[in-house]
């Protein structure tokens, strides 16, 4: 491969699969898991958390997320091979997350009844192959635009089926 080329469908499908692992885990509040995407030395930036390190990133999102649900989703990545071992992505992403009412700050924002947001944004992303596979080496989050929830939201999930989370291990 060569600087600034379309993948090749092997790399492709790659990267694929480790980004939908990647929101899998994040989701589905499966932290080993998600630790076990990146790369030892993996850097992040534009998060609502500090920390350095994939160790830091994940208490991060774990501790954001303990007590809310999340829904995150990426669309139309784009994908460029850097070298045969280095691959930079951009996906369009959407993320929604709600817990109790007042439960969180977010971003220095809080309210008695601040319970959530709806944001829109991108990934960019470098993957790393590494001898375990690919791997995720660097993670920024960008925003468009983030509208802060307020009010209670309706989460009834009777009857709804969980994720298997054995499914695709």
């Amino acid at each position: 491969m060569t600087d600034n080329r379309v993948l090749d469908a092997a790399a492709r499908d790659a990267a694929y699969d480790l980004k939908a692992s990647y929101f899998f885990c994040v989701d589905t509040q499966q932290w080993q898991k998600l630790r076990a995407l990146f790369t030892a030395d993996a850097r992040f930036e534009g998060f609502a958390f500090e920390g350095e390190g994939p160790d830091a990133f994940v208490r991060g999102v774990a501790g954001l997320l303990t007590g809310a649900r999340s829904v995150h989703q990426g669309s139309l990545p784009r994908f460029r091979a850097q070298s045969d071992s280095l691959v930079r992505a951009r996906w369009s992403m959407q993320d929604y997350l709600t817990w109790p009412p007042g439960s969180v700050s977010f971003r220095g924002n809080s309210a008695p009844d601040l319970s959530g947001i709806r944001g829109y944004g991108y990934y960019d992303e470098e993957y790393r192959r590494t001898p375990e596979g690919w791997r995720i080496a660097f993670l920024r989050l960008t925003r468009l635009r983030i509208d802060l929830l307020h009010g209670p939201h309706t989460e009834d999930m009777s009857g709804a089926l969980s994720p298997d989370l054995d499914w695709l291990p």
